[in-house]
């Protein structure tokens, strides 16, 4: 591993330390990159973690999240949306965060989900990946912006994270009717810090880019994320799970 995938590791070890408090955590899983990699640090940092999936059945999520476990072999629970139950459980969530944001409402649904499924099995914190994206250009806008140059990466950057930042106060605002916590410990000051640092060119190559976060991927390869997920390219949530489809049909 070379020194720049070495500090990357520290850093992300150094924030799960400082952030998680508790041994037996919930992991919000995808089977993603992001989501994988994070679950096999928490592991191999000792956590007594469970995978937490949740989605329309059939969704991609679901399926793809179960793939890539059965090479993890990680303690993993999935909660399969009831369609029936979904129009009052967005409508709910929908007056309880305030916003016409769709995708804040979607990531609120789905969160709403994962807290749920995590209180089933007593569990009371619940860990995300949720900052990668925005730090290491794993979102479309960073192609767009590329063409501009650095400055336009990083003003992307910071709208990003500052918009990640509010969403996930809603989401903890759901999440407390099931007594959890979701925790990210990649959105924490330090780790955005450090993440500022690294390289554009470590993170995306051009406009054409459709994979982008490379560091991210290299790092997961290297510590024995499965190839699948390494190399898979990005499915927002709302996507992965269905619920998009779903709340725009309720409305």
């Amino acid at each position: 591993m070379d020194d720049m995938n070495k500090e990357l590791l520290e850093n992300i070890k150094n924030s799960i330390s400082e952030t998680v408090q508790v041994k037996k955590i919930g992991i919000a899983f995808s089977g993603g990159v992001d989501s994988t990699l994070i679950s096999k640090i928490c592991s191999d940092m000792d956590f007594d973690i469970s995978l937490l999936t949740i989605g329309f059945s059939e969704s991609h999520d679901i399926l793809f999240a179960k793939h890539v476990n059965e090479f993890l072999k990680y303690p993993h629970h999935v909660l399969e949306i009831d369609p029936d139950k979904f129009s009052s459980i967005s409508s709910k969530i929908n007056q309880t965060i305030k916003t016409d944001n769709l995708s804040w409402n979607e990531n609120c649904i789905a969160f709403h989900y994962v807290s749920k499924l995590a209180n089933s099995l007593d569990l009371d914190t619940v860990i995300t990946a949720n900052g990668i994206d925005e730090l290491f250009c794993g979102y479309n806008a960073y192609r767009e912006a590329y063409s501009g140059g650095e400055s336009q990466i990083n003003e992307v950057m910071l709208a990003k994270l500052d918009n990640e930042l509010k969403m996930m106060k809603a989401v903890n605002q759901v999440a407390s009717e099931f007594g959890v916590t979701i925790l990210q410990p990649l959105l924490s000051e330090k780790f955005i810090k450090y993440a500022k640092t690294v390289p554009i060119s470590e993170k995306i190559h051009d406009s054409e880019d459709l994979y982008r976060k490379h560091i991210i991927r290299k790092l997961a390869s290297e510590v024995n994320v499965p190839e699948l997920s390494c190399t898979k390219r990005k499915k927002a949530l709302q996507y992965g799970t269905k619920i998009h489809k779903a709340l725009l049909k309720t409305r």
